[in-house]
């Protein structure tokens, strides 16, 4: 890029979607990337996730992540081996976390692919992984770690500050200032926010002042459900099920952060005595290695969970949580047929060992899905919240009679009450806000109450956008 040309963003994901976050940005003599995220949910993301990227990796000096989740991180590996040599920078949990994702990711690829090539024995040619465990083994050693709160100079026109975002473990919101010839451009990506008031993590920081902002969407139409009245409905659904129906709950739960929320909820509601002798299974190695990886950073933890850590310390056996890690212990869990929480990965259920506790478990009238987190469209874990009558897993075909719960309050997004609290942070208006990680009509309609509460400038980028910003 010469140097005298203008600063501009390219918005290759998350853009009339939730999924596939990357944002290329291109500054005087650097190129870089926000996230580099997979595409998930849709029937076409599999081939997304797999086309050639829209610019040559070899071009991009680094690479900066908001936070670990698939849909920011995963096709970090893919582009490490399509020639991307720099350093990938994210807060010190982020990178502890991406070491857990990255090759969990690769292991699905890698059986998948597998499961895939036996079908096809003899009918065609075979697939290969989006990529493997030694590739994502190789892309993790590319990982930096930089604080919360502390600029770092990725490039000599470049610094970037890392600001909490309180989403998951290790999130952040992205303050990046760029030389522009005599002048500096300030562009700030919100990453996922987090809902403030939640447990565990701290409030997302507030920013006072940007130049261009990037912000996420996903509930940019709606408002979750306060958080009382979800914990209450929480406490009826364990009754109703376990103890009248005598029948098991079945919770798809994201890996990172809902799991661990979830976990705290049921502590919660045992020290307060609302809920007894609760039986919890945690059947996803991965969750179990981010449940214990979030133990340790004790320091992110806001004041209640700090609170509830030490007491549950201090009152081993009030509340029974299992880690199947087998094979063997897994599907052990399918001879319980009543009493139980059984909470595994992935929260869509678009793939892992939840789908086997789906099989089992749906047919079974006692039974309840308790849905926890955002289904995305195309997903079966969105089939089950539209109500579908008959789904088909693993090639059968099912009839649903299990009682499917969704409860909203449990989100890990910021609603767009949530949204406009941090917007309402910034003590002048931005010259451009660029909406984005949204289906068009969350984008639409935050975009809209943007206008009309705050009178900002906004855009929504559509995918390839290619934008120049700061003066010509």
């Amino acid at each position: 890029m010469r140097k005298d040309q203008q600063i501009k963003i390219t918005f290759h994901g998350a853009a009339g979607e939730v999924t596939g976050s990357c944002y290329h940005v291109e500054a005087q003599g650097g190129s870089f990337l926000v996230d580099c995220g997979m595409f998930q949910g849709s029937r076409d993301a599999d081939a997304k996730n797999r086309s050639p990227f829209s610019f040559k990796p070899n071009d991009i000096d680094f690479v900066v992540l908001t936070h670990a989740h698939i849909d920011h991180c995963g096709l970090v590996p893919k582009l490490c081996a399509d020639g991307f040599k720099g350093p990938v920078y994210s807060t010190k949990a982020t990178a502890e976390l991406l070491s857990i994702m990255l090759r969990d990711s690769a292991h699905i690829h890698e059986s998948s692919a597998q499961r895939e090539n036996r079908k096809r024995k003899n009918h065609g040619h075979e697939i290969t992984p989006l990529y493997t465990m030694q590739e994502a083994d190789n892309a993790l050693l590319q990982v930096k770690a930089a604080p919360y709160d502390e600029f770092f100079h990725p490039h000599e026109t470049i610094k970037i500050r890392m600001r909490n975002a309180g989403h998951i473990l290790g999130s952040a919101i992205l303050e990046i200032w760029i030389k522009d010839g005599n002048d500096e451009q300030k562009i700030t990506f919100s990453g996922d926010l987090g809902q403030p008031g939640r447990p565990i993590l701290k409030d997302p920081f507030l920013i006072r002042e940007t130049d261009y902002l990037v912000v996420e969407s996903t509930y940019g139409n709606r408002q979750h459900k306060a958080l009382t009245p979800s914990l209450d409905e929480l406490v009826e659904t364990i009754n109703d099920t376990i103890v009248s129906r005598k029948g098991n709950i079945i919770i798809p739960a994201f890996a990172v952060g809902r799991t661990q929320e979830i976990i705290y909820y049921l502590h919660h509601l045992t020290y307060q005595g609302r809920v007894k002798n609760l039986k919890v299974f945690l059947d996803s190695p991965m969750a179990q290695n981010v449940t214990e990886l979030t133990k340790r950073h004790i320091e992110l933890f806001d004041k209640e969970a700090r609170k509830l850590a030490d007491w549950q310390a201090k009152s081993d056996g009030e509340l029974s949580l299992t880690y199947t890690r087998t094979v063997q212990e897994s599907m052990g869990l399918n001879a319980i047929h009543s009493g139980a929480i059984i909470m595994s990965a992935s929260g869509m259920c678009t793939a892992g060992r939840i789908l086997h506790h789906l099989r089992h478990g749906l047919g079974k009238a006692g039974n309840t899905i308790l849905i926890v987190g955002y289904q995305a469209y195309g997903t079966l874990g969105r089939r089950l919240v539209d109500g579908a009558q008959k789904v088909r897993i693993f090639g059968q075909e099912m009839n649903v009679r299990a009682r499917i719960v969704t409860i909203g309050g449990f989100s890990a997004h910021a609603d767009q009450n949530a949204i406009f609290n941090w917007l309402d942070g910034f003590e002048k208006a931005p010259k451009q806000t660029f909406i984005t990680h949204g289906e068009p009509e969350a984008s639409l309609a935050l975009e809209r109450e943007i206008a009309s509460r705050l009178d900002w400038s906004t855009t929504i980028p559509a995918i390839g956008d290619e934008i120049p910003i700061g003066p010509k």
